[in-house]
């Protein structure tokens, strides 16, 4: 199946309790490579949401961010760093000692070290049943968010399907247009090769049976009919990769190549006077090919 490595999904799911909202979006990628943001409550899912994204793509960048608000107002935890602040004490007699200092410290003072006093809101989802039910809203979700990315990402394959489907119709065309320059182009060359042998024979004894060998010898390396054969082969197995509902754009990255290449070798070894033509405008296909295939999962 052709499907797009891009695409992008909003889902907000609220409940009496909390908030969640996932943002997916999707880019290309040679291998799949899951880059997650997660609240600090939501970190014990974070390997069940890599699961969930592993399940709906197999390839591409995927950038999910997610986000959570609790309805009730958090109360706040005040923590009081006791060391540092026995430290601060016994540093603060002996600049007293010194005469470097005066007075005691206030609270105002303390809260300017940020090693002194540390701040933080009490979440709810402290509580068992509360982070249970939070994280199965968030896994709810990022399952929905995944979802409808996959739905963008068909969408989009349909349209490059259609112009992949196009573009491999008219490489065909032009490979059976080069066999038939091929074939043509060998004609002319036996010909030529008799007649200049016919010239030849009129001054020099030859004998015939040599002769013809070495105008088969000849004609035989401008023969393209194997390389034509497995261009077919490899139009069939493109068909059949696209139909199939595993991704298949690494697939088609490599039938590429193997195009490509069987084309390089039919430019080299035909003979005709439409066939350097021909060639140039099957390989441009192919590179546009190329980077449409890029695209796919």
């Amino acid at each position: 199946m052709i499907k797009s490595m891009t695409g992008f999904a909003s889902v907000t799911s609220e409940d009496e309790r909390a908030t969640v909202a996932v943002t997916c979006r999707a880019l290309n990628h040679r291998y799949l490579d899951v880059q997650l943001r997660l609240p600090q409550a939501l970190a014990a899912v974070e390997s069940e949401v890599r699961a969930l994204v592993a399940r709906h793509v197999a390839r591409g960048r995927i950038e999910l961010n997610v986000s959570l608000q609790f309805r009730q107002q958090p109360a706040v935890d005040v923590e009081f760093n006791d060391e540092f602040g026995r430290a601060l004490e016994g540093a603060l007699e002996r600049a007293r000692a010194r005469g470097l200092v005066s007075g005691g410290l206030t609270p105002g003072d303390l809260l300017r070290l940020p090693q002194a006093i540390t701040i933080r809101d009490r979440q709810p989802s402290d509580d068992a049943s509360q982070q249970d039910s939070t994280a199965a809203q968030a896994r709810s979700a990022v399952e929905r968010a995944l979802t409808d990315l996959d739905v963008m990402r068909s969408r989009e394959g349909e349209h490059l399907r259609g112009d992949l489907d196009e573009r491999r119709g008219i490489v065909a065309g032009l490979v059976e247009r080069i066999a038939a320059a091929a074939d043509e182009g060998r004609t002319a060359m036996e010909q030529r090769l008799h007649d200049r042998i016919g010239q030849l024979q009129t001054e020099l004894p030859v004998d015939p049976n040599l002769i013809a060998q070495e105008v088969v010898r000849w004609a035989g390396r401008s023969d393209i009919s194997e390389e034509v054969a497995r261009f077919r082969a490899h139009v069939a197995h493109w068909q059949a990769l696209a139909d199939s509902a595993e991704p298949c754009g690494r697939k088609l990255d490599f039938l590429l190549q193997e195009m490509n290449r069987e084309v390089n070798t039919m430019g080299s070894k035909a003979d005709g006077i439409r066939v350097s033509e021909l060639i140039i405008a099957a390989k441009a296909e192919l590179e546009k090919m190329r980077e449409q295939v890029q695209n796919v999962e």
